[in-house]
């Protein structure tokens, strides 16, 4: 594994990372990974969430909306 340092860390910054962390019984290390984790790391859609924000998008744009196109790409894999 790597590691990472952290210099000149505001101290609000710091006081609230500690906080967190005690909220979560984790140390401020496991805690600072796990918000990098939760940032960096892609997130999955369900079908049903891309395909609600694909129709919320459609109509904001004006276009029209095939499911299939979002079933296609589940079925390869992709969602």
């Amino acid at each position: 594994m790597s590691t990472l340092t952290l210099k000149d860390v505001p101290d609000d910054l710091h006081k609230r990372l500690k906080e967190r962390a005690e909220r979560h019984r984790r140390s401020m290390n496991s805690e600072a990974i796990r918000i990098l984790e939760q940032v960096l790391s892609p997130s999955r859609l369900s079908a049903e969430e891309a395909i609600s924000r694909s129709k919320a998008l459609t109509e904001r744009i004006d276009a029209d909306f095939d499911p299939e196109i979002i079933e296609n790409k589940k079925r390869e894999g992709l969602l």
